[in-house]
């Protein structure tokens, strides 16, 4: 049946996430439409098309482990020069954003993989254009605040066109969990 591009990501809600979409395109990221606006789980993996029901029902158990997180993002990052991106941080939610991702990578699941580099949750607004773009995408977003509930994930294939859609949602399976305690159920401490 051949291969697809699959990756694994948390949407950004609108109206935030067309806003950051948009000010991607203008920072001249060609990509910026064929990317709706998220925070990655799974990287772009090349999976064998009969493996998507494994890989649908593995989604729906870490889904159903998971529980809704407040998110927050303020502020712009970097990961140049080892990488040529600018991103807006996550300042609340990073924790669980790091579990989760653990959970839909298992070495004992559908979808394991090894990361090309560590694991730091982030929302691209730019990545492989200018240095002077890069530049104008870190001070314009600087100040860039949103937040929002995070009650899920989403699966999403890539199409020949490069255009990323989403073939299915994954509700959280629990109530919502306070800050405080979702730092301490994922057993990480809370950052400043």
């Amino acid at each position: 049946m051949g291969t697809v591009t699959i990756g694994v990501s948390i949407s950004v809600p609108e109206p935030h996430g067309s806003l950051l979409q948009q000010r991607r395109a203008g920072f001249g990221d060609a990509a910026a439409h064929g990317i709706p606006t998220h925070v990655t789980l799974l990287p772009p993996t090349e999976v064998d098309s009969t493996a998507l029901p494994a890989i649908e029902a593995h989604l729906v158990e870490v889904a159903a482990a998971g529980r809704p997180f407040p998110m927050r993002l303020c502020g712009t990052g970097t990961f140049r020069p080892l990488s040529p991106v600018v991103f807006v941080q996550i300042v609340e939610g990073a924790e669980a954003c790091t579990w989760l991702q653990k959970q839909v990578r298992d070495a004992s699941g559908p979808v394991a993989r090894e990361l090309q580099f560590p694991y730091h949750p982030h929302v691209t607004v730019a990545h492989s254009i200018s240095e002077e773009a890069m530049d104008r995408a870190f001070a314009e977003l600087a100040d860039y605040e949103a937040d929002w509930p995070c009650t899920g994930f989403a699966l999403y294939e890539q199409g020949a066109d490069e255009v990323w859609r989403k073939l299915r949602e994954y509700t959280f399976g629990g109530p919502v969990v306070p800050p405080q305690a979702a730092h301490a159920e994922h057993g990480t401490l809370p950052t400043r």
